[in-house]
């Protein structure tokens, strides 16, 4: 039969290399641990109303709007809550719109396949696409583009990458948290992960829940993932770090440099640099170094690998005691 998928998945082969070379004319050095970058940034939008529907800084919200009102993108793939939200169900869905794009705002921590929603966006006539996923999602693209796997990868013109250690089997709101917390999932209206699973309810409650309790409902796949920082997205961004209303946001290619910079001259993003939050950029790190580390020992060994620990310091040498005359 035809190699078409196995061309087209982003995590066969020597993948990490290829699709390094191909973006960026050369393979990520071993330091480089959350993939090869220009800048690292700190942005949020600064239109209230996207800043607020938005997940942290809602970069992504504000990046989607200014592109299609820019031209760049006519469509985006995305993640949206299926039927009224209160499923939590993540699916995949096309967005063209201000309004389309602010319906699929906020994250969610189960699995929604967005590159599947490429023959919806098609069949509307799209023909510029931005791309919003998880590394095993932004890997696509390049990936299809470097092996010559078909025409679907011309028509991807953005690609955004989300930071992602994990996501959870849709089993997680029945077994753990309306089991074990009494937290029905028709009654929550956000969620985010920082240090532990954190749920906003309807009636204005909070609660947080220990990630090491969530492990159990992590998906399979996930737990092989070499890739925590979207390295082969033109931007990647995720909500790490001290400022909790800002988005870290990694800027890899010419394009996603491109379209920031414009973004933050016309006033569309406010920006401050990354070195304001130095906590961040020490934990994109640790979280990069441990998702490479999962990567199979059986596989190529690129992914894997991060640069050795630090000696541990070696404690000062002790005189020993002497005696003073009698």
């Amino acid at each position: 039969g035809c190699t078409s998928c196995t061309r087209a998945c982003p995590r066969f082969r020597t993948w990490e290399t290829e699709i390094d070379t191909h973006l960026f004319d050369r393979p990520r050095r071993v330091e480089e641990v959350d993939g090869i970058s220009k800048d690292i940034i700190l942005a949020r939008a600064s239109d209230d109303y996207v800043h607020k529907l938005g997940q942290d800084g809602g970069l992504v919200s504000a990046l989607l709007i200014w592109c299609l009102d820019h031209g760049y993108i006519d469509a985006a793939l995305v993640s949206y809550l299926e039927g009224d939200g209160t499923s939590w169900k993540a699916v995949p869905g096309v967005a063209r719109t201000r309004e389309e794009v602010l319906a699929a705002a906020g994250s969610r921590y189960t699995y929604s396949a967005t590159p599947m929603a490429y023959d919806e966006a098609v069949a509307g006539g799209a023909e510029k696409l931005a791309l919003v996923g998880m590394s095993c999602h932004s890997s696509v693209p390049p990936v299809m583009t470097v092996r010559k796997a078909g025409k679907p990868a011309r028509r991807f013109a953005l690609n955004i990458g989300l930071l992602c250690s994990k996501t959870f089997d849709d089993a997680i709101f029945p077994e753990l948290f309306e089991a074990k917390y009494g937290l029905r999932k028709q009654d929550m209206v956000k969620m985010n992960i920082k240090g532990v699973f954190q749920i906003w309810m309807r009636n204005g409650d909070y609660h947080e829940v220990p990630l090491k309790e969530c492990h159990a409902w992590t998906r399979e796949g996930c737990k092989t993932c070499p890739d925590f920082a979207a390295e082969h997205a033109d931007i990647s961004t995720g909500g790490i770090g001290a400022f909790g209303d800002w988005t870290l946001t990694i800027v890899r290619t010419d394009l996603g440099r491109e379209i920031l910079v414009k973004m933050l001259e016309d006033g569309s993003l406010i920006g401050r640099p990354g070195d304001d939050d130095p906590g961040a950029i020490t934990l994109l790190r640790k979280l990069s170094v441990r998702s490479r580390k999962r990567w199979p020992a059986t596989a190529v060994d690129a992914p894997r690998l991060v640069p050795p620990p630090a000696p541990k310091p070696v404690p000062a040498a002790v005189s020993p005691a002497t005696s003073g005359p009698g």
